[in-house]
């Protein structure tokens, strides 16, 4: 799982999430931020309302918790989802001792690439330098 830092620098730089089961999140903003948070349809759902996005807590007695704002969250994507961001411009996954190396490439650029000591780390790492061509 990719570090709060390393989340945050993601949301930051303009990845957004869609919400789905699944996915895991904490809560940023309340004195919950060492729980990750799985949505879930059963217990952990995503409400839509017109004054904003809430995720509703369904049945969960041990949390003092009815609802949380989903701005209020910062998501932790897996692996696949950071991949799947990288889209197209994935080109690879390696190892290069004890780190992970992701390359990205878009056409008409250096290749990109991020290192990590996990997949994940290397592919978000990746995703934020590619994010920031985007963006310049």
């Amino acid at each position: 799982m990719i570090s709060d830092d390393l989340a945050r620098a993601l949301r930051d730089a303009g990845v957004r999430w869609e919400p789905a089961s699944g996915d895991r999140f904490r809560i940023d903003k309340q004195a919950l931020t060492e729980e990750v948070f799985t949505v879930s349809d059963m217990v952990i759902e995503e409400h839509r309302h017109d004054q904003g996005n809430f995720f509703g807590f369904n049945g969960t007695t041990e949390w003092a918790l009815d609802s949380v704002p989903t701005a209020d969250t910062l998501w932790l994507p897996r692996e696949d989802q950071l991949r799947e961001l990288l889209g197209a411009a994935f080109v690879s996954l390696a190892r290069d001792g004890e780190e992970y190396l992701a390359t990205a490439q878009v056409y008409g650029h250096e290749p990109i690439t991020g290192r990590g000591s996990d997949a994940a780390d290397a592919y978000a790492l990746a995703l934020l330098e590619l994010v920031g061509l985007a963006v310049s």
